[in-house]
């Protein structure tokens, strides 16, 4: 019996939704299920930086994108317990768009979903795969439905993983508690006091996070906090929730935050998930493939998560379209996966070696603090900072977006 779809993609956040548009582009047939209904918010960043603006045209979703997202990012500041340091963003020099800008995630997926819709692409949503069986050209996937409709197999030559770090799946077992597990939180505000195109991150005890301006004039709040920072201070009132505890740490311990906030109404309750799971992921059995988060997690701090979903799905579509989903058997899907996995590391490993080393330095005073002053007095450093995170970089690929038929 023949497969339902050349490719099942689990997961339609950035990643899937960008990877399913690019193999349909291609000819392929293509199912997404995805266990979420949208519109829906997500504890994530909303920053696309400059580089992959391009790439949402190539997409097909650059102009309705360019109408609603936020200003143009065109400053970074720092922000510590009792300063602040702005600096200018490093404008990307490659193509046309010098500067990132930021669209909430409700609206971002939304707008990539229904691209891929109008392509043809089949979505089954609520739609939870509980497992994969069979192998590659005979996958079978088991799909819970919802409330409304009976299970389904879908039936695929191969499957790609789009799906979150922290979702079933993504890995094998459950994190045993550690006090070093790092939880995100997520809460929007309107009537903030943030400068437009200004892009904060900001250095906590245990923690990290960032404060950005997307679309209608609302104002995003991320941030990621130790195990063990988050219980002592719950421990202070133990009838508060998580979220409020959040909030009331960054209160008190950012006065950049602080500032930002004085003014603002918080819309809706903050948003958690975790632990985190930074790192990489990126092999998994033949004919499975993975993209965005499901292949590998920078710690958050960079803002480089959309970004890094987006071209993951790029390299991955320019690899599997070379010939047709039916030429794809065993020793090729390896060779495949070996020459993916090559490229993938090649784009992204220094960046999340990168995410890393800034993140340790943000969530630890003593070294935090000497970086704060040296920032204050060398604002330039924060310019050649943000530049080696990859805010002004094009994709390597940028030139090559066409996937073959």
């Amino acid at each position: 019996m023949p497969p339902d779809a050349d490719a099942l993609i689990i997961g339609a956040g950035p990643a899937g939704s960008a990877m399913a548009i690019l193999l349909a582009m291609a000819g392929w047939r293509v199912i997404i299920s995805e266990q979420h209904t949208f519109p829906r918010s997500k504890v994530c960043g909303e920053c696309i930086s400059a580089g992959n603006l391009a790439l949402l045209d190539h997409l097909g979703v650059g102009t309705a994108f360019a109408g609603l997202a936020g200003p143009e990012l065109r400053q970074v500041a720092w922000m510590s317990a009792a300063s602040t340091t702005l600096a200018d963003l490093p404008p990307c020099k490659d193509g046309s768009y010098p500067y990132g800008r930021a669209l909430s995630r409700d609206r971002l997926d939304a707008l990539l979903l229904t691209r891929a819709r109008d392509l043809g692409v089949s979505v089954l949503q609520p739609g939870r795969v509980r497992r994969i069986l069979g192998s590659i050209g005979r996958f079978r996937g088991e799909i819970d439905c919802g409330r409304t409709r009976p299970p389904c197999t879908v039936r695929a030559s191969i499957v790609i993983d789009a799906h979150g770090s922290w979702e079933a799946g993504a890995d094998a077992g459950r994190l045993a508690p550690d006090p070093g597990h790092l939880f995100a939180f997520k809460a929007t505000f309107t009537d903030a006091s943030l400068a437009p195109g200004v892009l904060p991150v900001f250095s906590l005890y245990g923690g990290y996070g960032g404060i950005v301006t997307a679309d209608h004039g609302r104002t995003t709040l991320a941030c990621c906090i130790r195990r063990d920072v988050l219980q002592r201070y719950r421990r202070k009132d133990p009838h508060t929730s998580a979220g409020a505890a959040v909030e009331s740490y960054l209160w008190q311990s950012c006065h950049g935050v602080r500032n930002a906030l004085i003014h603002a109404r918080r819309e809706g309750p903050w948003l958690a998930v975790g632990p985190l799971r930074p790192g990489i992921r990126i092999r998994v059995e033949r004919g499975r493939f993975r993209v965005g988060n499901a292949a590998g997690e920078a710690h958050p701090l960079i803002g480089e998560g959309i970004s890094m979903a987006l071209q993951s799905s790029v390299l991955l579509a320019r690899h599997l379209t070379r010939q047709p989903a039916v030429m794809i058997d065993a020793p090729r899907a390896d060779a495949l996966q070996d020459s993916y996995v090559k490229d993938w590391r090649a784009a992204f490993c220094r960046r999340m070696h990168i995410a890393n080393l800034f993140a340790q330095v943000a969530m630890r005073p003593m070294i935090a603090r000497p970086v704060g002053m040296a920032l204050q007095r060398w604002p330039a450093l924060l310019t050649h900072a943000a530049r080696l995170a990859g805010k002004a970089r094009q994709s390597a690929d940028q030139p090559r977006y066409s996937v073959e038929g």
